[in-house]
Formats: C-alpha cells, sequence, structure tokens
C-alpha cells in the first residue's frame, strides 16, 4: 500500500501562484495531479512517468501555466500553477499507479490522496 501526503492548497486571486506538493510512501511507475470541482468529473491536468526520462503530460486547460516535477530522492512531485484562474478552483488530488499503459483515466491509478482545495477568486 501506497499512501500519498498532499499539501500547498489553498485561496489566491486570479493571476497568482501556487505550489502542491505530494509525497508517497514508495514508488510506483507514474504520478499524477487530477482536480475535480463540484458537480464535475475528476480530470487529469499532469503526469509524470517516474524512473528515465520522466515523461510528461498535462491537460490542454493547464499547459504553459502548470508544471509537474518529481524528486526521485525524496518521493515527491510538485504542481507548480502559475497564472491561475477562477475555473482553476476544484479539489486536487494526488495519484500513483503501477502500470505506465493507463495514465488518464482515474481507474488507471492505485493510490490517491485526501486532496487538497485550491480556490482562486476573480
Amino acid at each position: 500500500q501506497v499512501q500519498l501526503i498532499e499539501s500547498g492548497g489553498g485561496s489566491v486571486q486570479a493571476g497568482g501562484s501556487l505550489r502542491l506538493s505530494c509525497a508517497a510512501s514508495a514508488t510506483t511507475a507514474k504520478m499524477a495531479w487530477f482536480r475535480q470541482a463540484p458537480g464535475q468529473e475528476r480530470e487529469a491536468i499532469a503526469r509524470i512517468f517516474i524512473g528515465g526520462p520522466g515523461s510528461t503530460f498535462y491537460a490542454d486547460s493547464v499547459k504553459g501555466r502548470f508544471t509537474i516535477s518529481h524528486d526521485n530522492a525524496e518521493k515527491t512531485i510538485d504542481l507548480q500553477m502559475n497564472s491561475l484562474k477562477s475555473e482553476d478552483t476544484a479539489m486536487y488530488y494526488c495519484a500513483a499507479g503501477h502500470s505506465r499503459l493507463c495514465t488518464l483515466s482515474p481507474t488507471c491509478y492505485n493510490y490517491w490522496g485526501q486532496g487538497t482545495q485550491v480556490t482562486v477568486s476573480s
């Protein structure tokens, strides 16, 4: 069982920045950030493969504004969020999984953090 502990959420004005962190208790094949706004489905916004080149994926809605990174030694991933918009308001979840074959659906991930709220006011 892998435990994921998130930190770094909060409230910010539009145009501001926040950095989310997720600490894992063990190494997995991939880690990602999802978000879920009220009444909406949970969506993958950024994913990184652990080990090797560390290939990344970004949803179109965050591309160019968000950056996912990984620290192998600390087994953490961060999500740097810049130029935040009101539509970025959601609960953000860290996820980890053992297979690289499936990466965008929540069902692709074996472990989840408890979530951290991000609120962007306009």
